[in-house]
Parts: C-alpha cells; structure tokens; sequence
C-alpha cells in the first residue's frame, strides 16, 4: 500500500489532517487500531477553542457541531462562596468557546472521510514505524489477522501517548519535559440539565469543583480527588453531596441532581516531548504532550498541530519549499508550552495541594481576587482559554 502521508491514529487529531489534506489534493491511508464504535464513543474532552470551531467550520466538518453545539461566552470562578465571570466576547474581540463532545467530533470526521476521503482502516494496528530518516518512510501494521506495510512520504503520529510513533525518534534526540500532579478528576455524566448555563470552576478549602454540560439535559461534573482514587469507592449520594459542598454560593443558586450514568477518575499529569519531528515523522496531539485538563486544552492542540502540518505539506506541494515542514516542531511547541503555561496555572490556582500550607493557600485566593478585579488579569485568562493563535 502506498500514501503521500501516512497516518496513525482515527482520534481527532489524525480525522481531522485526513479531511485537510484531502481538501487540499494530497492523499492519505489512516489507520486506527480500535474498531468504529470505540473511537465514536470514547469520551474525552468537550470544548472547543474559536479557533478550533473555525477550522472545523473551514474544513467542511461544522455543519452539525453548529446545530447542535453549545456556544459559551464565558465562565464562573467561585472562591469564598463568591462568584465572577469572565465575559469572553468583551476581553477577546469577540472570541468564545464551543462544547461539543469529542465523540461528537470524530463521527463528523469520520463520516466525511469514509464519504469522500481517502481509506480508513479501523482494527488495523501500527506495529513500527521504519526508516523514517529516508525519503520513504513506512509503518508496519495488523489488520485482518495479516501484516501489511504502508509506504509513505511523511508519517503522523496521531496515536497517543502509548502508540508506536514516539517510539521511532531515537532516545539520544529526545528530551522528556513532565510534571505529575498528586491528584485526579472523579468526573460523572448525569442525565440531569446543568444547574447553570455556562462552566463554573470553583476553588474550595476542600478541593476543586467544576460543573460541565455535554448537551442541555446531560451535565459533566468533577471533584478532585487522591490520584489513586477508584471511582467506585464514591456513592452517588456522596459526589452530589460533595458538589454541593464546594460549589456553594451565598446567593440562592442551586445544584440539580440526577442520575449518574458514568464515573471514572481522570490523572492529572503535564508531558512535553522534544522535538515533535524526526526526519519524515511527525508528532501530533498526546503523542508529544499532555496537559491537564483544567485548562481545556488537548483537544485543542492537536488541532493546532495538524494544521500547522497540512499547511506545511501544502506550501511544499505549492512551492517546492520544505522551510514549513522543517519549522513543524519549533512552530508546534511555542503554542504547546502556552498551553502548558496556562493549564499549569489554572491547575494550580483552582486545586488545593496536599501539602499546601494556609499561605499557599492565601496566595491561590489572592490570585482569583485579581482576576477578578483586574481587567489586564481577566483578559490574560480570557486569551489563554479562548486559545492561542495557530501556527
């Protein structure tokens, strides 16, 4: 089997570079080791940056993320039984933010690439990736019970943090940047509305709080918990209990129950490897950094990095020049390391450390009374959540 660009992983990430490329006349295989149902099910994150929605919009994949997605102006901190919001339209230039599921945006994807892209392999696993400092690299791979070689010009990682691209870069190039946080998310899915119509992310004595929606009658909500938490140690009455502690208000606001339909504990870790390309290879999305997800921002940078390839591998195909593809990882990484600023300091303003001693804890009070008095601080949050520039 022989490619223009060979992609590993059917996440949004790898979807999305599918059906750019495809716009823009280059061809490509995707492989995916799960079946379909998996990717249009797993649930992952849930908004999406202005500038994601406008790629999407571009891309030709926004029609049913515009009808049935959730525009978001703004969001709540809540600190001291306070609330402030943050109006994104008015610190941004008109900037704010979608929810809408991943999920939701892989079946778009995924719907558009088996209707008019290129071939779409599901079940078919990546076993290496080879000779990746050639003109012709490749990616070994199972489908079907049998072993088959994909020929291409340029590989995409897409697959993750345990997927077999990272592991093509050889040890003596990489450099591994990562911080490990000593607690998690207990998140749920509720079929109950959300008690408020944008997200609110509360800091508490207790620990940190946040109340999500998927859709108007489904809510998303999550405790901090211990890293090692196991979610089925927390009875529903306890996390709705638990909710209500840290989400309080002194003003008559309530929190709606419901339900639970599903709980699991998400870890809480920051991971940057460098560079995001090796020769023919390049990195996108988990498989060359993870934020936590206080910040929103995963899903988000993936889409930033397969644009900034499709337009790399487009000026080449248009100009001959490889000046784009060879300023990929340099590119990439000055948005990631915002990224990791920002969601480094939203983790750490919003959640109470084991360790942390009442000064610290004074200062994360402070740091919420600033933004909540300075219009400089509140742009600074409203920028960074709304999302960096791409490319």
């Amino acid at each position: 089997m022989r490619t223009t660009v060979g992609i590993i992983g059917a996440g949004p990430a790898g979807l999305l570079l599918a059906r750019l490329l495809h716009n823009a006349g280059i061809d490509s295989v995707v492989l995916e080791s799960r079946d379909r149902d998996y990717v249009e099910q797993r649930q992952r994150a849930g908004i999406l940056e202005q500038g994601t929605v406008d790629v999407l919009r571009a891309a030709g994949a926004g029609e049913r993320m515009d009808r049935r997605g959730l525009r978001h102006d703004g969001i709540e901190l809540r600190f001291d039984r306070r609330r402030h919001r943050v109006d994104f339209p008015r610190l941004t230039r008109g900037r704010s933010v979608m929810v809408y599921a991943q999920t939701e945006v892989c079946k778009d994807l995924i719907a558009l690439q088996l209707k008019e892209g290129g071939p779409l392999l599901f079940e078919a696993e990546a076993l290496a990736v080879e000779d990746v400092e050639s003109d012709h690299p490749a990616v070994r791979f199972r489908h079907g019970g049998l072993e088959d070689v994909l020929e291409c010009d340029y590989v995409v990682g897409c697959d993750g943090f345990w997927g077999v691209s990272r592991k093509a870069v050889p040890a003596a190039l990489s450099r591994v940047f990562e911080r490990t946080y000593p607690f998690g998310w207990l998140g749920i899915l509720a079929d109950v509305a959300p008690s408020h119509d944008e997200l609110v992310y509360a800091r508490h004595d207790r620990g940190f709080a946040l109340l999500s929606m998927r859709s108007p009658s489904v809510s998303r909500l999550y405790l901090q918990v211990p890293a090692d938490t196991d979610a089925k140690t927390w009875a529903d009455d306890a996390i709705w209990d638990e909710l209500e502690r840290r989400l309080e208000t002194d003003d008559d606001w309530t929190l709606r129950r419901g339900p639970i339909t599903q709980k699991s504990v998400t870890p809480m870790r920051s991971y940057v490897h460098e560079p995001m390309r090796h020769g023919r290879l390049f990195l996108a999305g988990d498989a060359a950094h993870i934020v936590p997800p206080t910040g929103a921002k995963g899903l988000n940078l993936a889409v930033g990095d397969v644009v900034t390839f499709a337009r790399a591998l487009t000026h080449r195909q248009e100009t001959g020049s490889t000046a784009l593809l060879d300023a990929y990882s340099q590119t990439c990484l000055r948005r990631v390391w915002q990224a990791e600023r920002f969601s480094y300091d939203m983790t750490t303003m919003l959640h109470r450390h084991p360790d942390a001693t009442p000064f610290d804890e004074r200062l994360q009070v402070a740091r919420l009374d600033r933004i909540a008095s300075c219009r400089a601080a509140e742009t600074d949050l409203a920028e960074g959540y709304t999302g960096f520039p791409i490319g």
